[in-house]
Order: structure tokens, then C-alpha cells, then sequence
């Protein structure tokens, strides 16, 4: 009898795991934010040409964009934000050569699974040394 109760436990328990594997999935579906150069957080010692953000999924071109903008909260990038032709999950914008000063860089995509995400962080770029 007893035999049959932790078989019946056992089922219960993978049961569990399935619907909550299901449950999960659609959280999975979303491009979040992978990584970026210049790093999320970082300070560099030269401007970058560009920001690069990678995320975890293909994006959508027409739907998705990103902003870089300085500590006064004005818009610095090129407004040229895109798709890398080699990565769907790649977007790109080019930015001016940016004075030292902390940047926050604004992002909204849309996945291919049509998921909306957005997201924001920060780099600094570094007083060049004399």
C-alpha cells in the first residue's frame, strides 16, 4: 500500500513541474536585454561610436528602437537606431563623440512573438586623463 502512495506522490510531483514548466513558457518568450557594449553600468575611458544591444530573441526592425540621452536628459545619439543586417536580436545607434558625463541609454523592442519589453540603463565616460 505504501508502494502506491509514493508512486501516487511521485505523479503529483512531475504533474506539478509540468504545469508549472507550461505556465512559465510565455515568460520565456519575451527579448529581454542580454548584454550591451559599452556594458550596462560601465565607464569608459573614450566615447563609443555606437551602443550595441543584444537581446535574448529576434526583434522586430519596424517596432523596436533605442535613445541615448545625457544627464540634462537631451537626446545625443544619431537617431539612426537599427537592426544589425547580420542579427535580428542586434540593435544598433550611432552616437556623436560624447564629452565625459554619465549617458542613459532607453530601449523598446518588440520580439518576433510580438512581446513587447523596454528597459534603460547607464554608462559613463570617463574624464580623459592630462
Amino acid at each position: 500500500m505504501k508502494h502506491f502512495e509514493k508512486a501516487g506522490s511521485l505523479q503529483r510531483w512531475v504533474i506539478t513541474l509540468f504545469l508549472f514548466a507550461i505556465w512559465q513558457a510565455p515568460a520565456w518568450a519575451h527579448a529581454f536585454l542580454d548584454h550591451a557594449e559599452p556594458r550596462v553600468g560601465s565607464a569608459v575611458a573614450q566615447s563609443p561610436g555606437e551602443i550595441k544591444i543584444w537581446f535574448t530573441q529576434n526583434i522586430e526592425a519596424a517596432f523596436s528602437s533605442m535613445e541615448v540621452r545625457d544627464a540634462q536628459g537631451k537626446q545625443v545619439d544619431k537617431k539612426d537606431s537599427h537592426l544589425d543586417p547580420q542579427s535580428k536580436s542586434l540593435l544598433l545607434v550611432s552616437v556623436p563623440a560624447l564629452a565625459p558625463g554619465t549617458y542613459t541609454v532607453a530601449w523598446h523592442v518588440i520580439s518576433v512573438d510580438t512581446h513587447k519589453t523596454q528597459g534603460h540603463f547607464e554608462f559613463t565616460v570617463r574624464p580623459g586623463q592630462k
